[in-house]
């Protein structure tokens, strides 16, 4: 979340900034400010009457040590009220700053400079785009088609045992599934990244540290007997390993990468756009996190878009990466890339990574921070990407791919399959 120095200090910057998500923050902003004064000034009267019973404890002792006893006494039934007025504005203190987080949890992060306007993906920027569409030619079919013929994937069996959104990976599918998240942790651990294999339910502290909640609690599996969440991606538990650490400069960057299945309810539209593999509720994704000095963060977030791109390469798939815009923009980023792989077969093109620097909006949430150079505490920056995410990776694979005489595996994936053909 932003933090209150950033309100009191950037008010009009910062509500200028967020217009660029399409958002008046000013009557939010205004909230939460007149909710911290009141919590100061209250803080404030707090003080002075704690100063105040500090002060009549030692006249009483003064009075007792005198041998004014019945004075000492008479002085003593007097703190009675202040005991009182004190535990009354205690009580007002705790509810105020309750309140005041909530409503900061309610304002998204602030946009960098360089996001642009708009509305809706319609408005995103194409920074850059690699790779020859290929051009199949006639006979060319969809991916769920291949998925079919080839006995891949099998929609119907996962929804007859779960339901729409769950499916069923069967022989060469399930193989380069596996495939697929090796060579992706190969290469993130070729750049540095630590592998971690984190829970896949997490707590409410946990959800909210990352932004999950409250933003997006329709969009999560709860356990509710537990109150646990299925996790929508490894970033959440990868990211608050580091939960109310204070971390020390020469620690950072830290780097780390995992792969889990991804859980999330969000229901689509029907048609072409959520066919096959194109939108599930439970996919497979390898992710990289990082936490790094304000400083360095944007360098670092070009070098992760650079580490997928290097992926996309690699499985000879064309793509282009995308500036999102404010209104496109997710609600605890600052800048987000997105890459997108080209479906031959659908005509169309898909996203298959988000990489995004929340700059401090997490980590103010999860109270990390590290010491900087003058050994004061400050808050980190997070990143984190997909590198990458599985299901329309191997929808573009099986489609782009595809020849008259099956689907051809790209070289640097054949050491993973141990078959260059699925026929």
């Amino acid at each position: 979340m932003l933090t209150l120095q950033a309100l009191r200090n950037d008010r009009a910057a910062l509500e200028a900034a967020l217009t660029k998500r399409g958002l008046d923050a000013a009557p939010l902003v205004s909230r939460i400010l007149d909710l911290d004064l009141d919590r100061r000034t209250t803080q404030k009267k707090v003080d002075d009457l704690k100063a105040e019973q500090n002060a009549a404890s030692r006249e009483i002792g003064d009075l007792f040590k005198a041998g004014k006893r019945d004075e000492a006494e008479a002085r003593r039934a007097q703190m009675g009220d202040l005991k009182d007025q004190i535990h009354v504005l205690d009580e007002k203190q705790k509810s105020l700053i309750a309140e005041q987080e909530s409503a900061l949890l309610e304002l998204p992060n602030r946009p960098h400079d360089s996001v642009p306007a708009g509305q809706s993906e319609a408005d995103n920027v194409v920074v850059s785009e690699e790779g020859d569409k290929p051009n199949l030619g006639a006979g060319a079919v969809p991916h769920w088609d291949l998925a079919d013929r080839f006995n891949l994937i099998d929609f119907e069996a996962g929804v007859k045992i779960t339901g729409a959104g769950f499916p069923v990976y069967r022989g060469k599918g399930a193989k380069l599934q596996r495939a697929l998240i090796q060579f992706f942790i190969d290469r993130a651990d070729a750049a540095g990244y630590e592998e971690f294999i984190p829970p896949h339910l997490v707590n409410p502290d946990s959800a909210r540290g990352t932004g999950q909640l409250p933003d997006k609690e329709g969009q999560m599996y709860h356990s509710t007997e537990d109150d646990l969440y299925l996790i929508p991606t490894a970033e959440v538990p990868l990211t608050n390993l580091f939960r109310g650490d204070l971390l020390n400069a020469e620690d950072l960057p830290i780097q780390l990468c995992g792969y889990t299945p991804c859980f999330r309810r969000e229901a689509g539209s029907y048609g072409k756009d959520v066919r096959g593999l194109n939108r599930l509720h439970q996919f497979d994704k390898v992710e990289i996190v990082r936490f790094e000095k304000p400083e360095n963060s944007y360098a670092a977030l070009e070098g992760m878009v650079e580490h997928v791109r290097g992926l996309l390469r690699d499985l000879e798939l064309p793509f282009r990466t995308l500036r999102l815009c404010g209104g496109d923009l997710g609600f605890t980023a600052a800048l987000t890339f997105d890459l997108e792989v080209w479906s031959a077969a659908q005509e169309r093109w898909l996203e298959v990574s988000s990489v995004s620097n929340f700059e401090t909006y997490q980590a103010n949430r999860l109270h990390c921070r590290f010491r900087n150079a003058e050994g004061k505490p400050e808050l980190v920056h997070t990143l984190n990407g997909s590198a990458l995410a599985l299901p329309r990776i191997v929808a573009a694979l099986l489609e782009n791919h595809q020849t008259p005489e099956g689907i051809r595996i790209p070289k640097a994936l054949q050491p993973y399959t141990r078959f260059d053909t699925i026929a």
